[in-house]
């Protein structure tokens, strides 16, 4: 029996856990009353790319009249989302 997975499969599984995490450790921010541990589910890391080449909103745009395009990337990872991220991993090496 081969236990080798795709590299594909591995990053998808692992991106995937780290979006439930970060969009469940947004709705606990919503849910908790002000205060320091909101705080702290709500504090995260953000990363735009697309700003570096300049344009509105870090994005790379294009307006040609009929047609815009706009292409950027921004990621956003919380702490639930590092949670998420081990939770997947640990999923990846319990379920082999």
């Amino acid at each position: 029996m081969n236990n080798n997975r795709s590299i594909k499969v591995i990053i998808l599984i692992l991106f995937v856990g780290a979006m439930l995490g970060t969009l469940l450790g947004e709705l606990l921010g919503y849910i908790l009353p002000d205060g320091v541990v909101k705080n702290f589910f709500l504090q995260g890391v953000e990363f735009s790319l697309g700003g570096l080449f300049g344009g509105e909103n870090d994005a790379i745009s294009l307006d040609l009249g009929i047609i815009a395009f706009v292409l950027g990337l921004r990621i956003k990872l919380n702490f639930v989302g590092l949670f998420g991220l081990a939770a997947s991993y640990y999923f990846l090496r319990y379920f082999r």
